[in-house]
């Protein structure tokens, strides 16, 4: 039989309601009091009845976070603390994969405007097509990325300035035929691509350094295989550049795979930088140079203000630019 908030009273010596504050948070509980009452939930294996919390407040204290796919090392560290810094907040997530489908998004809104979950974190790759195009009847909402949504509150990393550092220290460092690897597409412009591109170009602008398009690599996904595979293809009908920009880590993988495979040395002949700085980045052959921002902060941000939304519909719309920098590592080198 599942454990009720009555059962674990009695086991912790308290009333229910002091339960209810222990597990509900937002009331102080003395530490002793609250040590008995968390030790009794976990002998109990008690579970709260969020149906029943909503009923009473109006919310189901769950939330969906939504990303365009989940297999990639950045994208599993985002959840990761999505999913940990939610659970202190009481708070209970569903991840959700849109694989860059508008139905999906339109489909999480549906639901929060039913009620059945409180709030919304989207990560829609483009504006144009995603359901934050129309913000009528927008349930309580927080974009993660760069679609730049006037509307809605929103979290991110400056990417355009990101890019336009790393392509300079790359020209600092001597380098001029510099590679971008995830490239904007002209039939599926993604934000974060095109604010990515347009910094790198802002850089060499600066720098009178000429814009060549042969230089730029489209990808069909951001991915380490396509990554590897039309980075190969690339090469193979251009000459090598003296430097690579990887737009993600995951890209930078790739690439790092393909100039080994043919036995091109890096840094040596050729530099590489990614972006995200996720764990495996530092453990790379040679370890990674990358754009570092730290994911607790940025999942941190989101949640601020996806509660303080979830509490006033009617708030001013705010965004975050969390900090970025510069993790220089063995993968870059002076020409």
């Amino acid at each position: 039989m599942r454990a009720t908030v009555r059962d674990v009273a009695a086991l912790a010596g308290v009333s229910p309601k002091t339960v209810s504050n222990v597990v509900n948070g937002g009331v102080v509980v003395r530490p002793e009091t609250r040590a008995r009452v968390e030790a009794a939930v976990v002998e109990l294996g008690y579970v709260p009845n969020l149906s029943a919390r909503g009923l009473r407040n109006g919310r189901t204290g769950a939330i969906a976070v939504t990303l365009p796919e989940l297999a990639s090392a950045y994208s599993a560290d985002l959840a990761r603390w999505f999913v940990v810094l939610a659970h202190d907040r009481g708070l209970v997530v569903q991840l959700e994969q849109t694989a860059t489908d508008p139905e999906r998004e339109r489909d999480l809104v549906s639901r929060a405007r039913a009620h059945l979950i409180d709030g919304l974190v989207l990560n829609p790759v483009s504006l144009d097509a995603s359901t934050l195009a129309n913000a009528a009847g927008l349930p309580p909402t927080v974009v993660i990325g760069e679609v730049e949504p006037e509307h809605v509150d929103q979290v991110h990393v400056d990417s355009r300035a990101a890019a336009r550092e790393v392509t300079t220290m790359l020209l600092d460092h001597g380098h001029r035929r510099i590679a971008i690897v995830g490239a904007e597409r002209g039939e599926a412009v993604t934000a974060t691509a095109r604010l990515r591109q347009i910094g790198h170009e802002d850089a060499l602008t600066e720098r009178r350094v000429p814009v060549d398009p042969s230089l730029r690599v489209p990808l069909p996904a951001w991915t380490t295989a396509e990554a590897a595979r039309t980075f190969g293809g690339w090469l193979e009908r251009n000459p090598l550049p003296n430097a690579v920009f990887a737009f993600t880590d995951s890209i930078a993988f790739g690439v790092l795979h393909v100039l080994a495979s043919r036995g091109v040395r890096v840094p040596e002949q050729v530099s590489v930088v990614g972006f995200d700085d996720v764990d495996q980045a530092a453990f790379a052959v040679p370890a990674l140079t990358t754009v570092s921002f730290d994911r607790r902060d940025f999942a941190a941000a989101a949640l601020d203000l996806l509660e303080r939304r979830i509490e006033d519909r009617e708030a001013p719309v705010r965004t975050v630019v969390v900090p970025h920098r510069i993790v220089e590592r063995a993968s870059v080198a002076t020409r």
